[in-house]
């Protein structure tokens, strides 16, 4: 393979990779915020309920992505574009 297509399949799979970080890390990080705060107030309360970490972190992970939709879109709408304007270079 040439060298110009090693650099861009190294550099679409590293952008990829932060895509994926990014997307994801703000609903993991809220939802990840919401069970501390439930897991604390279990631990206080002493209820053992299972399913009573669920629905919260169900609705905040749904109001997140509500919330950081639009930001997140256009993040993976620009990634995708620029896949696409790059790719007929490579293929030459």
């Amino acid at each position: 393979m040439d060298q110009h297509v090693i650099n861009f399949v190294i550099r679409v799979t590293n952008e990829a990779l932060l895509m994926v970080i990014v997307v994801c890390g703000p609903p993991i990080i809220l939802s990840m915020i919401v069970g501390l705060i439930i897991s604390l107030f279990q631990a206080v309360t002493q209820i053992q309920e299972a399913t009573l970490t669920f629905v919260p972190k169900m609705i905040i992970i749904f109001a997140s992505l509500a919330a950081f939709g639009p930001w997140l879109g256009a993040a993976l709408l620009k990634f995708t574009q620029m896949c696409f304007e790059t790719f007929p270079n490579v293929v030459y």
